[in-house]
C-alpha cells in the first residue's frame, strides 16, 4: 500500500496504503543484487543469533526500510524520514549505540525481500502487521501498537454500520484500499464484494458521494481522513474477527532470521519505552492514542517456534 516516495500530500494525503496481509512476495526481483559478503543466510526457517548489532555499532548507521505510508513511515516535505515507526527507531537505535538512522524507501510488497534477500536495509521500520506467514520469513519484535478497525460512513451513519457482519447482512456496498487487511476481514465476515480503491482519500470521496455505504480502514487512518469533512463520520472502533477469532492488527519491526541478537536487544529497549510511557509520547504526534498501546507479545501472534521472544 505505498506509491513511490516523494509524492506525500500530508497526513491525509494520497500516500497511504494499508500493510496488512501482504506476505512480501516478489523477491525474485531482487536476485540480481546478491548478498552481503560479510553475512551468511541461515538455513530456511532457522533462527540464529547474528552479529549485526556489533557491525551497526562499528559503522554508526542503521538502514531502515520504509514504504511511504502515512502515519506509519514516510518521507516528509523536508525530505526527512518520519512516521510512527521511524520515530521509534530514532529513539531506540541511538540507545543501542547506533546514532544514525538512514531511511531506504521502497514499496510495501518489497520490504521483506529487500530485508532478507537484497539486504537493502537492516530492519523493516514500517509498522508491518504480524501474521503467521511473515513469521516464517522474518523475526518480528514485540508489537509497538495494536489497531482496531473503523468505517468512514455518511453523517449520522444511516445504515447503523458497526461491524463487517452488518455490511454483509444488510447487503451494503463496502470499499477499502489496495492491500488493506480489511478486505480479507470483510470477506471472512461474508461481504461478497469489496470495492478496492487507491487509498483512504478515494474511500472518503466514495462515501461522501454515495457510491459506497462505508469505507473500511484502521481506526487511526479513519480518524485522520475524516477531519474537517462535514458529510462523513467515523464509526466506533471494533475488533475484527476471522473464523470466530480476533484478527489482531498488531504492527512491529522486522529483522532477518539470522539476527536474533539485534531483535532481542531492540525488544529490551522497546519494553523500556512501554513501561515508562515514553512510547506513547513518541507516537502521539502521528495520531496514536492510549487505545493503540498494547501488551500483546509476539508469542501470542506467531507460532512459538518462529521467532518468539525469549
Amino acid at each position: 500500500m505505498a506509491p513511490p516516495l516523494g509524492n506525500n500530500e500530508g497526513i491525509t494525503g494520497r500516500a497511504v496504503r494499508r500493510r496488512a496481509l501482504l506476505t512480501g512476495a516478489g523477491g525474485a526481483a531482487f536476485g540480481a543484487f546478491g548478498l552481503s559478503a560479510c553475512s551468511r543466510v541461515p538455513e530456511e526457517g532457522k533462527v540464529e543469533g547474528g552479529d549485526l548489532l556489533e557491525r551497526l555499532r562499528d559503522s554508526g548507521t542503521v538502514r531502515i526500510g520504509v514504504a511511504g505510508e502515512v502515519p506509519f513511515g514516510y518521507i516528509d516535505e523536508d525530505g526527512e524520514v518520519t512516521g510512527e515507526a521511524p520515530a521509534i527507531a530514532k529513539v531506540i537505535f541511538p540507545r543501542l549505540g547506533v546514532p544514525e538512522v538512514k531511511a531506504v524507501p521502497t514499496k510495501f510488497g518489497a520490504l521483506i525481500p529487500g530485508l532478507t534477500q537484497a539486504r537493502q536495509f537492516d530492519v523493516v521500520s514500517a509498522g508491518m502487521y504480524i501474521n503467521p506467514t511473515r513469521c516464517e520469513q522474518v523475526l518480528f519484535s514485540d508489537p509497538d501498537y495494536r489497531m482496531l478497525d473503523s468505517f468512514v460512513v455518511r453523517k449520522g451513519n444511516p445504515h447503523g454500520i458497526r461491524t463487517y457482519a452488518d455490511v454483509a447482512e444488510k447487503g451494503l456496498k463496502l470499499a477499502s484500499a489496495t492491500a488493506y487487511a480489511q478486505i480479507d476481514y470483510a470477506k471472512a465476515a461474508g461481504v461478497k464484494d469489496v470495492l478496492v480503491l487507491p487509498d483512504q482519500v478515494a474511500g472518503l470521496d466514495a462515501v461522501a458521494q454515495g457510491r459506497v455505504d462505508a469505507f473500511a480502514a484502521t481506526n487511526v487512518t479513519v480518524r485522520m481522513v475524516i477531519k474537517q469533512h462535514p458529510r462523513v463520520e467515523a464509526t466506533k472502533p471494533f475488533q475484527p474477527e476471522v473464523d470466530g477469532k480476533p484478527a489482531y492488527g498488531a504492527g512491529a519491526f522486522a529483522f532477518r532470521l539470522s539476527e536474533k541478537n539485534l531483535r532481542d536487544a531492540f525488544n529490551q529497549e522497546l519494553h523500556k519505552l512501554k513501561r515508562s510511557g515514553e512510547l506513547l509520547r513518541i507516537v502521539k504526534p502521528f495520531g496514536f492514542t492510549e487505545a493503540e498501546m498494547t501488551e500483546l507479545t509476539l508469542r501470542k501472534l506467531c507460532p512459538p517456534a518462529k521467532g518468539a521472544s525469549s
